[in-house]
């Protein structure tokens, strides 16, 4: 009899619990005869402390690390890399790798860059929060460089000037490095930009000038046209757009992130 009820004990745990595992829905599996025998108590294992997750200001700036568990590392230890993937703020650094990418992507199409390298570093000294890069292994793949406004409409001085504590952001320029173009990175490094923008209380909307054959861009991100803009370069016009930021700072994108 007892042998029977092994034989049943056994198959049924083979059925449920995957071999080699020791527990089974917080049930330990142990064969008939030794049941009745008094088990050793485990001695309790020091619970490592989880590792610190980064803080941001803003959701939206959070990196995305590799993942390593620590039984695929040797002996156990984690492993350090550079993140997969990280958004943040520029800084001076960055100016020549954003001034390359820039130069590749509008020079070779329009023969103008909207900005300069002086006013690269310009904006990114006096208004780096107000700039958003994309990282992926440490390299600088896309990237969003605004300033501060406040007035209705922008003018000439708007291509300079930084007003701290406007409620408008003018978007300079959006780039995608040449070797990243045709996988989703503009639309998705614009809405982030977007979404960061949420979390400024001062901020209330987003204006920025573009050339015609890129209206159809920004209006699919949900930016307004407001007709010819006031400012010119050489013989390029422009058309000018608006976003207006409402509340929702943390919407979900379907971008897979």
């Amino acid at each position: 009899m007892n042998f029977l009820c092994t034989g049943i004990s056994s198959c049924f745990y083979e059925n449920v619990c995957p071999s080699g595992q020791a527990e089974c829905a917080g049930i330990q599996h142990v064969s008939v005869n030794a049941a009745s025998q008094p088990q050793p108590q485990p001695q309790s294992q020091p619970r490592r402390a989880a590792p610190m997750a980064p803080t941001s200001a803003s959701p939206f700036l959070k990196p995305f690390a590799l993942r390593y568990s620590v039984a695929s590392s040797p002996r156990g230890r984690r492993r350090h890399t550079l993140p997969a993937s990280e958004f943040r703020n520029l800084t001076l650094e960055d100016a020549i790798s954003v001034f390359e990418i820039e130069r590749e992507a509008f020079i070779s199409v329009s023969g103008e860059c909207p900005l300069r390298m002086d006013e690269v570093r310009h904006f990114l000294e006096l208004c780096p929060d107000l700039s958003l890069g994309w990282f992926e292994e440490g390299r600088l793949v896309a990237f969003v460089i605004g300033s501060g406004w406040d007035k209705d409409k922008l003018s000439q001085d708007a291509m300079t000037i930084h007003v701290p504590g406007g409620s408008t952001v003018h978007i300079h320029v959006l780039a995608v490095h040449h070797r990243c173009r045709q996988q989703g990175k503009g639309p998705i490094i614009l809405w982030r930009y977007l979404q960061y923008l949420r979390c400024l209380p001062a901020v209330k909307r987003a204006v920025l000038m573009c050339e015609d054959f890129l209206i159809t861009f920004y209006r699919k991100a949900g930016f307004k046209e407001r007709g010819p803009s006031d400012i010119a370069v050489g013989s390029l016009t422009f058309t000018e757009m608006e976003y207006v930021l409402g509340g929702g700072a943390y919407l979900r994108r379907n971008s897979g992130f």
